[in-house]
């Protein structure tokens, strides 16, 4: 009798709880019922709409709006063309040149700004704001500048005559390596600070008791720097990468200032494939299929970067 008079009190008050719980669920889901639709007409609608005019010839010069290309329908005809694209995979093959020299020498810049203000400098709020100024700056604005610093009769050819013998002058954008050169110049100018800014925070996460305990034992900077601090951001240095790997994989304001992708095809990187087949040649069914085409790799690409920072933070 004891037990079941007191267990009765506590089923009669746990009515509010479980209702009031019900009612919080309930406000929730209607709170976030706006955020839902607006996320479905944002990302889902135009990937489904992407996804199925990929699968048609349809173009806008055939005068019927997007939702009847379903009458040019061609299955996976598109992605069997991609497959065989000349013009594609050389523009791939450019933009992953591209990242493979840039952003090695972003990484290398970066960690070693960071390691130089993990030990201290003299003025480092004013250097800060120094270096992280070329991040701030529009990439299109940041091509232009490279474009007149880079032209026939630009700085950069006057500043190289004081010490090169005779007048220099260098055609730098029309000529196909150099102007793969110019355009590396201007992505290391403005990104490496990003680099820096991810790679400093990530050393001022390392504990200062393990580096002074390491100072006192009578470990050098560099001992401290390669034996500590850099085996503990390795997460950090994956993440950075990674990021900027993606974001010069998607590079078209710059290119598209200083060199419109020439001379020729020699700086036509991926996104300015995509621009040209779109607007110039209007086969917008074919660039969808390239867009999802490169949306899936660089997602198996994050995923796969994603599932091995995960395994290192367990480990």
């Amino acid at each position: 009798m004891t037990d079941a008079t007191s267990s009765a009190p506590l089923s009669v008050d746990e009515k509010p709880a479980d209702k009031l719980a019900q009612s919080r669920r309930s406000l929730a889901i209607r709170l976030l019922i706006p955020a839902q639709v607006l996320l479905v007409f944002i990302v889902a609608f135009p990937l489904i709409m992407q996804i199925f005019i990929s699968l048609t010839w349809w173009t806008p010069l055939d005068g019927d709006p997007w939702y009847l290309a379903w009458m040019s329908w061609n299955w996976f005809d598109n992605y069997t063309y991609l497959m065989q694209d000349d013009g594609l995979w050389g523009s791939v093959g450019r933009t992953l040149l591209f990242v493979a020299v840039a952003v090695p020498i972003e990484f290398l810049l970066g960690l070693t700004l960071a390691a130089l203000f993990y030990e201290g400098v003299f003025g480092r709020p004013v250097l800060y704001s120094l270096i992280l100024m070329p991040m701030m700056i529009v990439p299109a604005v940041a091509g232009y500048i490279f474009f007149l610093i880079f032209q026939q009769t630009g700085p950069l050819n006057a500043a190289l005559s004081v010490v090169w013998p005779g007048a220099l002058d260098v055609n730098w954008l029309n000529d196909t390596s150099r102007a793969f050169i110019a355009v590396v110049v201007a992505d290391v100018w403005q990104w490496t600070p990003l680099m820096f800014l991810i790679l400093f925070a990530g050393l001022m996460s390392v504990p200062e008791d393990q580096m002074r305990a390491a100072t006192i034992l009578g470990a050098s900077w560099r001992q401290r720097f390669f034996r500590i601090a850099l085996p503990r951001i390795k997460t950090v240095i994956a993440i950075a990468i990674g990021l900027r790997v993606i974001e010069c994989f998607k590079i078209f304001d710059m290119l598209f200032v200083m060199t419109g992708g020439g001379p020729g095809v020699a700086t036509e990187s991926l996104s300015l494939f995509l621009y040209k087949r779109t607007f110039q040649d209007l086969e917008w069914s074919y660039v969808a299929s390239i867009g999802i085409t490169v949306l899936v790799a660089l997602s198996v690409l994050t995923a796969v970067l994603m599932a091995r920072v995960k395994k290192k933070d367990a480990s």
